[in-house]
């Protein structure tokens, strides 16, 4: 019952997304007509041409703002694949109208989309399908490319990266980037060939399978920053309890008698604690410069 309540508020929560994305979408329409003039399919894009957009995609941010947030990074990663599409000169124009309206997406999956839009306009679909399916696919490609690379595969390399790093290997730093890159790369430019060649038969299986993915990314994620917070967070009390001419260290003679790392944990939880109450990370990392030299100072640290 918890679960179907939790979808149920789920599907509420990626419905309202959609809606305000497709209003601010609207907002910034400028095209002229919905349908092209040419409507004969194209010629297929090759590898390469793909290959290229892929490439392009990589400056998806460079233009960002905060009317149409990707819009000119979007439009230039597409822009020689509508060229090679559309030899209408109005055609192009207003396929490049509407590629310019606001769209805001996860910058490593966002090929996926791309491929899946250039098979559209390949097809000459209309405008207004293809900006449906633009506006459709911003939230669950936000969702799954956040928990695949910023809750999952970015805190496993970091930490790899941050581990040999502390040991005094300079390959801390190379490790992180090619671990990083490789995965991201790979996912990069095999999306948008998949997009491309799957069309919008994969649309239905994405939507499908966006919560599970989601979920056990999210999962893992988890795992991985819980393993982190053990190995990387150090918070150790040297105070001494007195019973009598009993002593008993409190950190070795209790808390890790406990759960090993209590500490660590407390202090993780409080600090996320009090990030969701709205204090800054700035304001956080001070509290705890201060409290760390406060706590030797004192002596309870």
């Amino acid at each position: 019952m918890v679960s179907n309540q939790s979808d149920k508020n789920s599907d509420n929560a990626m419905a309202e997304k959609a809606e305000r994305n497709m209003e601010r979408t609207l907002a910034s329409r400028q095209t002229e007509q919905d349908e092209y003039r040419d409507n004969t399919l194209a010629s297929e894009l090759t590898k390469q041409d793909i290959n290229k957009m892929a490439w392009r995609s990589l400056l998806l941010q460079a233009s960002f703002n905060y009317e149409r947030m990707q819009a000119g990074g979007w439009l230039y990663t597409l822009l020689p694949g509508l060229r090679k599409i559309h030899k209408n000169p109005e055609d192009l124009r207003n396929s490049m109208k509407m590629h310019m309206e606001f769209i805001n997406v996860h910058p490593f999956d966002i090929t996926f989309l791309s491929g899946l839009v250039l098979a559209m306009e390949r097809a000459k679909e209309k405008i207004s399908t293809i900006r449906a399916v633009k506006i459709a696919l911003m939230g669950p490609l936000g969702g799954i490319g956040d928990a695949l690379f910023w809750l999952t595969w970015l805190p496993i390399c970091a930490g790899i990266g941050a581990s040999l790093a502390m040991q005094g290997s300079l390959f801390g730093p190379i490790i992180f980037l090619l671990m990083f890159n490789i995965v991201h790369f790979t996912v990069r430019f095999g999306l948008a060939h998949y997009g491309y060649q799957a069309g919008t038969n994969a649309i239905t299986m994405l939507k499908k399978h966006t919560k599970n993915f989601s979920h056990a990314a999210s999962i893992v994620g988890m795992t991985v920053i819980g393993a982190l917070v053990a190995s990387y967070v150090h918070l150790s009390t040297p105070l001494v309890i007195q019973a009598g001419e009993a002593k008993i260290a409190l950190q070795a003679g209790v808390l890790d008698k406990l759960m090993p790392n209590l500490l660590p944990l407390c202090f993780t939880l409080l600090v996320y604690g009090l990030m969701k109450r709205g204090i800054s990370p700035v304001k956080l990392i001070g509290i705890t410069v201060v409290l760390g030299i406060a706590g030797k100072f004192i002596g309870f640290l």
